[in-house]
């Protein structure tokens, strides 16, 4: 079997930050969706994101994103990567790292300083409501708006080689 892309990214060298895993084409040979890594903890070298918060993170940026006046139409996906080193996000259209910058701000802003009740975090709602950490969601959302987001270099943006 051939190794799929995001298995030939460099995990040794990957830093936090935002990054295009792939793009999609239609038969015409456009790019019709860009997917991106947002990538919260380095690979192998810091303690992964723990479910409840990673599921917390999830809802949150979820709602966030097909809520947004601008995003809410161009929003594929919002979730988890199995490793929970970060989220994948699945925009309509051919985008770049700085393309989405203002968006991954926002929506991190906005998960640091959520209040209340998790959208979606109740029975009717999910699979599995009780298994969610607000503040530790918060947490991790605030650390990476600051660390990464709010002073990101091209490092941040650009897989290693």
């Amino acid at each position: 079997m051939e190794k799929i892309e995001s298995f030939k990214v460099n995990h040794k060298l990957l830093k936090r930050g935002i990054y295009v895993s792939r793009k999609d084409y239609n038969e015409k040979g456009e790019v019709i969706a860009t997917t991106f890594d947002i990538r919260m903890k380095e690979p192998n070298r810091e303690p992964v994101i723990n479910i409840a918060e990673l599921h917390t993170i999830e809802h949150l940026g979820a709602t966030f994103l097909r809520n947004h006046d601008k995003y809410k139409k161009k929003t594929i996906y919002f979730g988890p990567m199995g490793c929970r080193t970060g989220f994948y996000v699945i925009f309509k259209g051919d985008l770049e790292s700085k393309d989405i910058l203002n968006i991954m701000k926002e929506m991190y802003e906005f998960m640091s300083n959520f209040e209340g009740d998790i959208p979606g975090a109740d029975e009717f709602s999910c699979g599995n409501y009780l298994d969610q950490n607000l503040p530790m969601a918060k947490y991790e959302s605030k650390k990476f708006l600051e660390e990464i987001l709010n002073n990101i270099k091209n490092e941040n943006m650009n897989y290693p080689n």
